[in-house]
C-alpha cells in the first residue's frame, strides 16, 4: 500500500464529503477510492469514517488521524516546493492577519523587512483581535495566539506566550511583592472593562490545579496599551500576555511576579488554510516569519 497516496485519498474524501466526489477530484474511479480507504483502515486496524447511504462522518480515531495526515502531507508538499521554487523570485499579492497589538509590535516590522527583501510581493496586513475565517476572507497566512480549534488549518509553532502578572518596582517597594496570588484580592489591580475577553478574576495554577482570584481596583481599560502604561506608572498589578509587557520588563520599568503560579504558556503559531502546494511568495513569507517570530519569542517567553 502506498501510504502517502492512501493519506491523500483519505483527506480528499473528508474535504469533498463523499467517496464519489473524492474519486472525481483525484481523477480515479470510485472502486479504487473504496479499495484504498478499506486498505488504509485494515492497515491501521481502526475505522476512520462512519459511512451510510447519505453521509460520511469522522470517527474519533479518524479525526485525530486526519490532523496527522494534513501535517505529513504539508511537510511533503513543502519539501517539494522548496526544490521546485528554488530559483523562483516570490511575487504577487499576499494577505495576512494577526492580533492588533502583537501585529503592531512584532509582525509589522518583520513584514516591512520582508517586502524590502522581496519587492515584487505586495503584502496586505489586517490586524484584528477577532478570529478571521481565512478561506472566506482570502487570507494566506495568520498569526494565532492560543490553542487552535480548527483542524482544517495547517499550523507551524513559532514560540510560546506566557500570561504574567507585573507591577512597577516602585509599587512593589511600597506595597510588597505578593507570595501567593490570593494576596491580589486585597491589592490594587489594573483591570479591563467587561467584554468578550475580560473577567473580574485572574487565572492561576498551583500544583497543577487551576484556580481563580477575584481582583479589583480603581482603573479599568478597554485597551491593552494604556493598561500597561498605567502599571508602569505605579497604578497597581496587571495581568497581561508576556509579549505585551516584554519591552518594559526588559527595561526594568515592570517586574514579573508570581511566575511559579502561571498557567501553561499558550502556543504562538503561523497558520495557513490548506496543505496543498504553496506559492513561492507564501512559502518564502512563512519561512521569513518563522525566523523572526522565533527570535522575538525568546524575549517575551524566556
Amino acid at each position: 500500500m502506498d501510504k502517502l497516496r492512501a493519506m491523500q485519498t483519505f483527506v480528499r474524501i473528508v474535504d469533498q464529503g463523499s467517496l464519489t466526489a473524492a474519486a472525481q477530484a483525484l481523477g480515479t474511479s470510485l472502486p479504487a477510492v473504496v479499495r484504498t480507504l478499506a486498505a488504509l483502515e485494515a492497515h491501521l486496524q481502526v475505522r476512520l469514517l462512519n459511512r451510510t447511504t447519505r453521509r460520511l462522518s469522522l470517527t474519533d480515531e479518524g479525526r485525530g488521524y486526519l490532523d496527522s495526515c494534513r501535517q505529513i502531507l504539508a511537510t511533503v508538499d513543502e519539501a517539494e516546493a522548496r526544490l521546485s521554487a528554488r530559483h523562483v523570485e516570490p511575487s504577487g499579492r499576499l494577505a495576512m492577519t494577526a492580533p492588533v497589538l502583537f501585529g503592531q509590535m512584532y509582525v509589522a516590522p518583520a513584514v516591512t523587512a520582508f517586502v524590502e527583501r522581496y519587492p515584487a510581493v505586495h503584502c496586505a496586513m489586517m490586524f484584528t483581535d477577532r478570529v478571521v475565517d481565512m478561506v472566506e476572507e482570502e487570507i494566506d497566512v495568520a498569526v494565532r495566539i492560543g490553542p487552535l480549534a480548527d483542524s482544517t488549518l495547517v499550523a507551524q509553532s513559532v514560540g510560546e506566550i506566557r500570561r504574567v502578572v507585573v507591577a512597577a518596582p516602585a509599587f512593589l517597594r511600597r506595597h510588597g511583592e505578593p507570595a501567593h496570588p490570593d494576596e491580589l484580592a486585597r491589592s490594587r489591580c489594573v483591570r479591563f472593562l467587561p467584554g468578550q475577553s475580560a473577567a473580574p478574576w485572574w487565572a492561576f495554577q498551583e500544583n497543577g490545579r487551576p484556580f481563580h482570584v477575584a481582583v479589583d481596583g480603581n482603573l479599568a481599560f478597554n485597551q491593552t496599551a494604556p493598561a500597561v502604561a498605567a502599571c508602569a506608572a505605579g497604578a497597581g498589578f496587571g495581568h497581561f500576555l508576556s509579549y505585551q509587557v516584554a519591552p518594559l520588563v526588559a527595561s526594568g520599568e515592570l517586574r514579573i511576579v508570581l511566575a511559579s503560579f502561571e498557567l501553561p504558556a499558550w502556543p504562538l503559531s503561523l497558520v495557513y488554510p490548506h496543505a496543498g502546494l504553496l506559492p513561492a511568495r507564501t512559502r518564502a513569507f512563512i519561512d521569513w516569519m518563522k525566523t523572526h517570530l522565533r527570535d522575538a519569542s525568546r524575549a517575551f517567553c524566556p
